[in-house]
């Protein structure tokens, strides 16, 4: 199976040069995802509502590589403020309350100041369902 490159269409995209997402056989990398609705280049506020964004995003691009978040077996998170991460964890686990996938958490600094949270996962497509 051919490489496969996902664009959400996002500027970021084009101005740094990366994918959302990296199809390779069944494995299925999405780049760390923000809050931002890309069709609108907008960012809600606070990390609830960001968090929520991210997942719709990663939703998208899992679908267009023939996978869903059922399949992600890892996840990072990155925040700017640690202590705003626990804020987060109801969307998480509406999220992945099932999944369960392996996890980490970092503190940094992220692109854009209005950024509250960044996610990147790792999925792999199941043979069958």
């Amino acid at each position: 199976m051919a490489r496969q490159l996902i664009s959400s269409g996002s500027l970021f995209e084009q101005e740094i040069g990366y994918s959302r997402a990296v199809v390779d056989g069944d494995w299925i990398f999405v780049s760390g995802t923000t809050g931002f609705d890309y069709s609108a280049m907008t960012i809600p506020e606070g990390i609830e509502a960001q968090a929520e964004q991210c997942f719709k995003n990663i939703e998208t691009a899992l679908g267009q590589a023939g996978a869903s978040l059922a399949d992600v077996v890892r996840v990072v998170y990155v925040v700017p403020h640690a202590p705003d991460f626990a804020a987060s964890h109801p969307v998480l686990r509406k999220y992945f309350g099932e999944v369960r996938p392996a996890a980490t958490m970092f503190s940094a600094g992220l692109a854009d100041p209005r950024m509250r949270i960044e996610i990147e996962v790792t999925a792999r497509r199941q043979a069958a369902r």
